[in-house]
């Protein structure tokens, strides 16, 4: 059972494995079984109508309970609807409320870098979808990245029980509708909300747009946004996380937001968090994380190797000496030799513009791009071997 672990580290420290099916897995796959016994069951009205209300409500507990409250603080509530949220969105049996808001902040602190748990730039789309779920690393969570929430004893009985809300959930089912009930009724809308779920950590990172510079894939996918009741719009909320609003422009359709206002005028939630006026109008300076996510990769447009190859292939033995001897004082002292090999700041600025959206932070990315590719390629020439060894080259952009 995934758990918030005291050993959390000693997991991340342990070599990568494959594991595929291990006992936590089985009620998922048992869920997706089980849905083939409709054919026995037959589907009724009552239990399809029940199917839609549950998919509804726990799609709106997800976006709204684990991702914008739990994990990101968007608005604040009591802590007895707290409670109410963080019970109905486990009742889709997508683990605890701590693992889900403690894993959720992980990959944003990663996203989309090799520490992502679930990117589909570094593990592919099948594993950023569902796979990820199978592998043992994540099973267990660091406690001090929930801890804001672990110091309430009814979600540290969530955690222990994480099983009971979607056990007591099936079984009204069962009441309501019978055997339909519970198939069609239970089944069927927990499998559709996994994968609606699911499409944002994989299609929202590789299909749609992207209006902002976020250091990531994120983008912005309607179809998306509308399955999931606004949680389609990842790209605005990867530039501003803590939004109780996702949908940013007034035809951003956002089901989730429009629910929470309403129970902001209830006084049942409130404190709604708003990006500012900058980031709606994409003026606002991009923090030190994404400008260096961003930079590195603009700078892997190009490869040092290959540079530093082409630029030995093309000095004679005495002028690599006297350029290494002025490297020894600073690789960037290559961005004031005029040498044809090294793409200069202009070329960097128009592969930039063509790369990303627009930003106001470019220059800062391109900036911290130029000097990456100066030192990389210094370090290369200062460590290279023989100019008869190394083949002549071209660049790689």
């Amino acid at each position: 059972m995934p758990q918030v672990s005291e050993n959390a580290s000693a997991v991340h420290a342990k070599p990568s494995r494959d594991d595929i099916v291990y006992p936590a897995a089985v009620p998922f796959l048992l869920v997706h079984l089980g849905c083939l016994a409709a054919v026995w069951t037959g589907v009724t009205w009552r239990a399809a109508a029940i199917g839609v209300v549950l998919y509804v409500l726990r799609i709106f507990a997800i976006g709204a309970g684990y991702h914008r409250y739990f994990s990101h603080r968007a608005f604040s509530t009591s802590r007895g609807f707290q409670f109410v949220l963080a019970v109905l969105a486990q009742s889709s049996a997508q683990s605890s409320v701590l693992w889900w808001a403690a894993r959720h902040r992980d990959h944003h602190l990663h996203s989309d870098t090799a520490q992502d748990i679930h990117s589909p730039r570094h593990r592919g789309f099948l594993y950023a979808h569902l796979g990820w779920i199978f592998d043992k690393r994540h099973s267990a969570v660091d406690p001090r990245r929930i801890e804001d929430f672990a110091q309430f004893p009814e979600l540290r009985w969530l955690q222990r029980f994480e099983y009971a809300p979607a056990a007591l959930l099936a079984l009204a089912c069962f009441a309501l509708a019978g055997w339909s009930g519970l198939v069609v009724g239970f089944l069927w809308s927990t499998v559709a909300v996994y994968h609606a779920t699911f499409c944002i950590n994989s299609l929202a990172h590789t299909h749609g747009r992207q209006r902002y510079v976020t250091g990531d894939t994120s983008r912005n996918n309607l179809v998306l946004a509308i399955l999931t009741m606004g949680e389609g719009w990842h790209n605005n909320h990867h530039a501003y996380q803590s939004s109780a609003r996702q949908g940013f422009r007034p035809w951003e359709v956002d089901l989730t937001y429009y629910i929470l206002r309403g129970l902001c005028r209830l006084g049942v939630v409130w404190d709604l968090k708003a990006p500012p006026q900058e980031i709606l109008r994409n003026e606002h300076r991009l923090g030190a994380r994404v400008i260096a996510r961003s930079a590195d990769e603009l700078a892997l447009r190009y490869d040092p190797e290959t540079i530093a190859g082409a630029i030995m292939a093309s000095l004679q033995g005495s002028d690599l000496i006297q350029l290494r001897a002025a490297l020894a004082q600073s690789t960037q002292r290559l961005g004031q030799l005029s040498l044809p090999q090294i793409p200069s700041r202009q070329d960097l600025l128009a592969l930039a513009e063509a790369l990303f959206v627009q930003t106001v932070s470019v220059d800062a990315i391109v900036d911290q791009a130029h000097n990456a590719i100066l030192s990389a390629v210094g370090a290369r020439l200062m460590g290279a071997t023989p100019l008869s060894a190394v083949p002549a080259a071209g660049l790689r952009a």
